[in-house]
């Protein structure tokens, strides 16, 4: 018998803080992709639908593709997008299936509901109790019991930068597939400990979140079917956000249990060690201005678009032309009035522009700034390229109409939608080799890595200004539970939250 699977994606990383909004028009460029689109889009890419399909077609079964929803990271979403690509879903799964998977995200805050995951899982497993689901979820996700309750197979992402999406799908999927065979009986446990970790402390390359890693896979060659790490996404403020461990056994919840409990008592020993503390900008600016040997990577962290910010404050760039550094590119404002002025110019041009500074920040009590420049228009393109790195391989990046604004020693990219630099054609699409710049500012946190972390002879994170800031003194914390570290310095590993 032929199995019939229902295939998508729905993923978003919701910063409460941000004052970019979350249409439907946001999940998807030039539209979200439905039905056989989705399979054209997503087969043979670096993701973890990717991975999905397949195994899917390599298990011969029959798939429905209704929707895979994919946006960058802003604020709520709106209810009515969520509900489209949920009620999506679920009818593809009430005209009859025998599996699921699911390529999700695990920090999805909706205007409705705080668990835009665990929501939709609940309403799936109610409409299809026997149904089976498998889920892969980002390193970041904000785990709930709605979401572990809801599902059969959940597998995280083992890296930060995110370069095993597809590798993440590929083991969930592989264990439901087991599963279906009847291999292997996967149950699940997980817990929680009282920690906001910041993003900047969870590079799987970097302490304390590699020796955390290492422990998940030991606890998978020793047995387990599956062990995730997530460490949360901290600017989420609902009650369930901070670090998680969910391990799957086969069929043995308390081996699983024991597995996850060992983990946590890791992570609450060095939890110190997960915060963040930044310097000076002027400071950080003038120790990297001694440095000679390039490309140096500057990374402006508090206004990173992969995280909620805005991606248009000027802080660190205006430093940077304040302290005269030479040979410098930066990924990138986005501005799209700029580039609208840069295509009437025309290449070539010398125009005067407010660069960024357009939305302002009330969250955190700061408005827009803009930074009246004056430069030379040196590349127009419409802003689309295809990734070559692991993460998301395959797939197409849609910066908007872009251009190159070369301000003094300076180009400055700039776009029209939101982009995260992570992939080297972030520069070279628009006629920037990055490996000859002295130079790069990147508006990144961790995900840069995947591409500039081979050519970078050295990473400086600067404290500039946005909504993505590790200043936990900017954000009015009022949903997440409490106490909770470091919100609560004192805080006990087991509180009891009634």
């Amino acid at each position: 018998m032929t199995l019939r699977a229902v295939v998508a994606m729905m993923e978003h990383e919701t910063n409460t803080f941000s004052p970019v909004p979350t249409p439907l028009s946001r999940f998807g460029s030039p539209e979200v992709p439905v039905g056989p689109e989705v399979y054209r889009r997503f087969k043979g890419t670096g993701t973890g639908i990717g991975a999905f399909l397949d195994i899917a077609d390599a298990e011969g079964m029959e798939i429905s593709t209704p929707i895979a929803g994919n946006a960058a990271p802003s604020t709520y979403v709106e209810a009515g997008a969520y509900n489209t690509m949920c009620d999506a879903i679920c009818e593809a799964i009430a005209a009859g299936c025998d599996v699921c998977f699911l390529d999700l995200h695990g920090a999805m805050v909706v205007e409705t509901t705080e668990d835009g995951e665990g929501t939709l899982l609940k309403r799936i497993r109610e409409m299809a109790p026997d149904l089976p689901i498998a889920i892969s979820l980002d390193l970041h996700a904000n785990i709930t019991n709605e979401i572990v309750d809801n599902c059969d197979v959940l597998v995280g992402y083992k890296t930060y930068p995110h370069i095993d999406m597809y590798e993440a799908g590929e083991h969930a999927g592989r264990i439901m597939v087991r599963a279906l065979k009847g291999e292997v009986k996967p149950v699940m446990a997980w817990g929680q400990r009282p920690i906001l970790a910041q993003t900047l402390r969870m590079g799987h390359q970097d302490h304390p979140m590699k020796p955390m890693l290492a422990m998940a896979r030991e606890a998978e060659a020793n047995g387990l079917l599956a062990a995730s790490v997530f460490g949360g996404f901290p600017l989420a403020d609902i009650h369930n956000a901070g670090l998680s461990v969910v391990t799957v056994s086969d069929g043995n919840r308390a081996d699983a249990q024991e597995s996850a409990e060992r983990m946590l008592v890791e992570a609450w020993k060095e939890r110190q060690e997960w915060m963040f503390h930044s310097d000076p900008l002027e400071e950080t600016i003038a120790n990297a201005k001694a440095m000679t040997e390039g490309p140096i990577v500057l990374l402006d962290h508090a206004d990173n678009s992969a995280s909620g910010g805005t991606q248009d404050t000027t802080a660190v760039l205006k430093e940077v032309l304040d302290q005269g550094l030479e040979d410098v590119a930066m990924f990138g404002i986005c501005d799209p009035d700029v580039v609208n002025a840069m295509e009437k110019a025309g290449v070539g041009a010398e125009i005067t522009v407010d660069l960024g500074g357009k939305v302002d920040m009330p969250e955190i009590g700061k408005t827009g700034e803009p930074l009246r420049v004056t430069g030379k228009v040196r590349s127009l393109t419409d802003g689309d390229f295809v990734v070559t790195v692991p993460m998301g391989r395959g797939t197409t990046m849609s910066m908007g109409k872009s251009g190159v604004l070369e301000i003094g020693n300076v180009q400055v990219v700039v776009i029209s939608q939101h982009t995260e630099p992570y992939d080297l054609g972030c520069f070279r699409s628009v006629g920037i080799e990055p490996t000859n710049k002295r130079y790069l500012i990147l508006k990144s946190r961790i995900h840069f890595r995947a591409g500039f972390q081979a050519i970078a002879t050295a990473e400086i994170p600067c404290n500039g200004v946005g909504v993505t800031s590790s200043d936990n003194s900017l954000f009015k914390f009022s949903k997440v539970r409490r106490p909770v570290y470091p919100l609560d310095p004192d805080c006990p590993e087991r509180p009891n939250y009634g």
